[in-house]
C-alpha cells in the first residue's frame, strides 16, 4: 500500500519566558531580548501533528484523525492551553520553553500513544513566520 502523511492541526495559547536561571538578568536580556521579560509574554501556538504510514486496507486510513484529535486534546491542549509554561507545566520546570523544546516535549508526550509503524512529526508555529519541526532523533 502507498505511504501517505495525514495531518491534524490544533492550537493552544500559552505564556512563557525565555531565560536561564544560572545567568544574570543582563545576560538573559542580551541573549533572549524581550522574550526574557520577567513578567512573561504569550503566543497563540499553532500545532500540526503529522503521521506517515501505509494506508490500512480495511479502513482506508493511515490513522483515525478523530482519535488523533482526542489524543492531542488530552495530552497537549489540556496540559498547555492557557498556562504559563515555565510555572505550570512540569516538563518546563528546568527546561527553557523555546519553540524547539516545546516541539520536542510535544513529540515525547504523543509518541507513546502512536503505533510504532507510523512516523510522527511535530510542526509548531510560535508566530505565523516562526516555526519549528521535530520528527524524533
Amino acid at each position: 500500500m502507498p505511504k501517505v502523511t495525514v495531518h491534524r492541526k490544533a492550537h493552544f495559547n500559552a505564556a512563557h519566558r525565555l531565560y536561564r536561571k544560572d545567568w544574570s538578568e543582563e545576560k538573559n536580556l542580551e541573549v533572549f531580548s524581550k522574550c526574557s521579560n520577567p513578567n512573561f509574554h504569550g503566543h497563540n501556538y499553532e500545532l500540526i501533528v503529522s503521521l506517515t504510514g501505509e494506508i490500512d486496507k480495511e479502513t482506508g486510513y493511515v490513522y483515525d484523525l478523530g482519535v488523533l484529535s482526542s489524543l492531542i486534546k488530552a495530552e497537549i491542549e489540556n496540559s498547555f492551553d492557557h498556562k504559563n509554561l515555565n510555572v505550570e507545566v512540569k516538563e518546563f520546570k528546568n527546561l527553557n520553553p523555546t519553540a524547539e523544546n516545546i516541539a520536542v516535549v510535544i513529540y515525547d508526550k504523543l509518541r507513546p500513544h502512536i503505533p510504532t509503524h507510523l512516523d510522527l512529526k511535530i510542526t509548531l508555529y510560535e508566530t505565523p513566520r516562526n516555526f519549528v519541526s521535530y520528527a524524533g532523533e
